[in-house]
């Protein structure tokens, strides 16, 4: 048995194929994040991977919707993802396949 600490790895980022990793693969990433309300994130986009975000506490704010506890985001490739955090928000992402070349950013 391995035991890591969650606090030494990037941006809440433990799964996927980077380090520091709990565990390397290419197959998928897995990340825990907390944004403060108000918090500001790069808008951006994937061209080759599927984001799954389950929302674990708090509200956002996209494309004029807005998601709560307990939903779950399916972003597909070429979507673009701009959130405006409206509360303290926790949430658990997962991306396929893993590819850290694979983010691009958009001027606000």
């Amino acid at each position: 048995m391995k035991k890591l600490d969650f606090n030494s790895m990037k941006g809440g980022w433990f799964i996927g194929n980077f380090t520091p990793s709990a565990f390397q693969t290419n197959d998928f990433e897995v990340g825990y994040a907390k944004h403060k309300k108000g918090d500001f994130w790069e808008k951006h986009y994937h061209k080759i991977a599927i984001e799954i975000t389950l929302i674990i506490k708090g509200k956002l704010k996209i494309d004029d919707k807005i998601y709560s506890a307990g939903e779950i985001l399916i972003v597909y490739p070429n979507e673009v993802v701009d959130p405006e955090f409206l509360e303290d928000v926790e949430f658990m992402i997962i991306k396929v396949p893993s590819d850290v070349q694979d983010k691009y950013i958009l001027e606000k």
